[in-house]
């Protein structure tokens, strides 16, 4: 897993798991000595943000726990999957794009950044150069090609040779 992605989680439970411990307690505190709990808006709103934190904070650990299970040994060397970058002609547009394939955390369409649970990640995902993959769009397909891949392999080897 990207060190910075494993850190930026790790930020946010720290972050949440403070304000489930200090915050939220105070807030609920100060709302309930207020009176009335069945009319009382910032308890109520309080508690909601207590179930918000505890919810998330289930989704962050558990979304830790499957990137650790990630071994780059099992990751191909022949075809796209995580960390490859790719470059694809789309017909449809009759242009060439360049895709980067990352985790959820780490998507940004707009720098080329794709999810590999993406419907273009999942399209691209297991092809080789010279492959078409097809993606279900709302305006309808698009066939991408395969035009040159990059592994996560190739590049880790290019980032040793520096």
């Amino acid at each position: 897993m990207p060190e910075h992605i494993k850190k930026k989680i790790q930020e946010e439970i720290r972050h949440l798991e403070h304000e489930l411990a200090h915050e939220l307690p105070a807030e609920i505190k100060k709302a309930a000595a207020m009176g009335d709990l069945s009319e009382n808006a910032e308890y109520h709103m309080a508690r909601q943000r207590q179930d918000f934190v505890n919810a998330r904070l289930g989704q962050l650990k558990k979304r830790m726990a499957e990137l650790a299970l990630v071994n780059l040994a099992n990751i191909p060397r022949d075809r796209a999957a995580f960390g490859s970058t790719v470059l694809v002609y789309d017909t449809a547009k009759d242009e060439k794009i360049e895709y980067k394939l990352v985790t959820s955390e780490e998507s940004d369409v707009s720098k080329g950044l794709i999810s590999t649970t993406s419907p273009i990640g999942k399209a691209i995902v297991g092809k080789q150069v010279g492959d078409m993959a097809t993606v279900v769009t709302p305006n309808g397909k698009r066939d991408l090609e395969i035009l040159r891949l990059s592994t996560i392999h190739d590049e880790e080897e290019a980032e040793a040779g520096k």
